[in-house]
């Protein structure tokens, strides 16, 4: 007998001897009258094996029937091999409709071999942040190398906006590495759909934060700076990977079920799983984002003058030489106005870049009409410490003017190495 049985016949003995009534002993066992008649009546009927459980050895009405844990098993190594038990049970419920809880499908797996349980650690403990408490008041923003697409597809970068008073993503967007132009795109699509937020939270990386003190130039700001500057946004850069670990544990999440979901729909490129992260963020922010302390939406709408195709631009200034002329990118440009030469010599104008190469002149907010008259030859670009992976991956070659070419090109002398130098030519 369990210990609540045995405290039960301890009091159905004292009703007996008459030594206490029904009602003091629903009071001390925390039970009605009508159930200590039950018991008082199954007491007398059988003794003391009236008060144990008829429920004791039997299987539960709520068991799953053999056959049904070895469909979940079946389906879960021929479907979702490799997921992990809370995915695997989503899977189970959602798509095929089996009635079965998470912690069966964690034992069932545990079991067959197919998920190693994790051995608690001991966690370290950080400062704790509250979150914000409005919706667009802080976005927590990272980029997340993973074989995405899985070991036969490209190896790419998973641009992630999550929202801090939330959790929500905000914005998800394929690039093959970080870089000014992704974060440019990705918040030119975060902006156009939800509004400015106050801020920007990320890591230190160079698209952030000037990490060289000799790099500091001007107002000391990079170009991904100098753009949310003129969209009034703040970047705040955080010290350590866990002051973010909103978005650090966002990606941990995304390694796993966005990995899983691309792996199902035989996703493998950028182009399509960039047309199916809108469908993913829905469901995402379904499962786990929370309601924010305030309602109040801080996302503020664009202004009139916020021209994000000029503003979401790698900028740098010229001074145009006496010919009115510029060098950019190792190639001379060569302004046409109406104007006199004079007027414009010497004058400052700004180089704007685009993500496809376009290069618009501004001078005084207006544009220029230019023309490129020489380009230099080409050298190897200088890339970052977390895009270098994908520049050896794409090995660069001479363009076809390089000096380096020209003794190969079709009219160039030959040269015999067989031919007797020592022999007088015939006159």
């Amino acid at each position: 007998m369990s210990d609540k049985e045995i405290t039960r016949l301890e009091i159905m003995q004292k009703i007996k001897d008459r030594r206490m009534s029904q009602k003091e002993a629903a009071g001390q066992l925390g039970i009605s009258i009508r159930q200590v008649k039950r018991l008082w009546k199954a007491f007398q009927s059988h003794g003391a094996i009236g008060l144990i459980s008829q429920k004791r050895g039997k299987p539960s009405n709520h068991q799953l029937k053999p056959e049904q844990l070895q469909q979940a098993l079946d389906l879960i190594k021929s479907r979702y091999q490799g997921f992990g038990p809370t995915l695997a049970h989503e899977k189970l419920v959602e798509v095929h409709r089996l009635k079965i809880s998470d912690e069966r499908v964690r034992q069932l797996m545990i079991a067959e071999g197919l998920w190693k349980p994790k051995r608690a650690r001991r966690k370290r403990v950080y400062q704790m942040r509250e979150r914000r408490a409005c919706r667009g008041e802080l976005v927590q923003i990272d980029g997340s190398d993973y074989a995405w697409f899985g070991n036969g597809g490209p190896r790419c970068t998973l641009l992630v906006f999550v929202d801090d008073a939330t959790g929500e993503l905000l914005q998800l967007l394929f690039v093959p590495h970080e870089s000014f132009f992704g974060y440019c795109e990705a918040t030119r699509r975060y902006i156009e759909r939800e509004g400015k937020p106050l801020a920007f939270y990320s890591d230190k990386h160079g698209i952030f934060h000037l990490n060289h003190p000799t790099a500091v130039q001007g107002d000391g700001l990079t170009e991904f700076g100098r753009a949310m500057q003129e969209l009034e946004i703040q970047i705040l850069c955080a010290n350590t990977p866990q002051a973010k670990g909103r978005v650090e544990r966002a990606n941990q999440t995304l390694q796993d079920r966005l990995a899983k979901e691309l792996q199902l729909r035989d996703i493998g490129s950028l182009q399509e799983g960039n047309t199916f992260l809108p469908e993913f963020m829905a469901d995402y922010n379904r499962r786990f984002a929370v309601s924010p302390r305030s309602s109040f939406d801080a996302h503020r709408p664009l202004s009139p003058t916020d021209d994000l195709e000029r503003i979401l631009t790698r900028q740098i200034t010229r001074i145009l030489s006496s010919s009115l002329s510029f060098q950019y990118n190792k190639r001379i440009y060569q302004i046409q106005t109406r104007r006199p030469g004079y007027a414009m010599r010497k004058a400052v104008v700004t180089v704007c870049e685009k993500a496809n190469g376009e290069v618009l002149v501004l001078y005084k907010g207006h544009p220029l009409p230019y023309q490129v008259v020489q380009r230099q030859p080409h050298q190897a670009e200088v890339v970052t410490s977390k895009s270098v992976n994908q520049a050896v991956r794409q090995p660069t070659r001479p363009a076809p003017d390089h000096p380096w070419r020209k003794p190969f090109l079709k009219g160039s002398p030959s040269f015999d190495t067989h031919s007797d130098a020592s022999q007088p030519s015939s006159s």
